[in-house]
């Protein structure tokens, strides 16, 4: 079981080198670097207030669904990076490229990704065609997050996960 963890540990190192340092280009620097930002919590907290405010109809009850995901989601991150304390990348791996000001906290799971995917899905409930359009962004900021040498593969997955499930499972109270 030990090597079979220490496989996948490296494929997902070797996932991360690639994302990290072999697409290294001035113009995705510019553009993760702006993007990662749609997952932090003034944005989705921001996108979510704007809704329950301003929204009409069915556009408001999204905003309060995105509240409650967001609410939701977080208490398993919050544990999930108390119980695994597993180390950013770019403290781990040498070369790791990174943003100006890196998180120290936990890495795994990813808080981006996972406020990201609470947000996109509620909006894909209440107008289905976004979907192509908001799900593609929630996971481009999961790429960010990677790309920023903030988070491994797999932190990213769990966020979206975590995400994609809290808003599934509360669904039934807002749609």
């Amino acid at each position: 079981m030990r090597r079979f963890v220490s496989r996948l540990q490296q494929q997902e190192n070797r996932i991360f080198c690639w994302i990290n340092q072999r697409l290294r280009r001035a113009w995705l620097d510019r553009f993760f670097n702006t993007l990662t930002h749609l997952g932090g919590a003034t944005a989705t907290i921001a996108i979510a207030l704007c809704l329950c405010i301003f929204g009409q109809g069915s556009w408001r009850l999204a905003g309060f669904h995105c509240c409650a995901v967001l609410a939701l989601s977080h208490i398993p991150v919050s544990i999930m990076k108390r119980k695994y304390p597993r180390l950013r990348p770019y403290l781990v791996l040498p070369d790791t490229n990174t943003c100006k000001k890196p998180l120290t906290d936990p890495s795994f799971p990813s808080g981006h990704t996972t406020a990201i995917f609470s947000v996109a899905v509620p909006l894909v409930y209440v107008s289905p065609w976004l979907a192509s359009i908001v799900l593609p962004l929630a996971c481009l900021v999961g790429l960010s997050r990677i790309y920023l040498g903030l988070h491994y593969p797999s932190d990213c997955l769990a966020g979206s996960i975590l995400g994609t499930t809290a808003a599934l499972a509360t669904a039934v109270f807002f749609v």
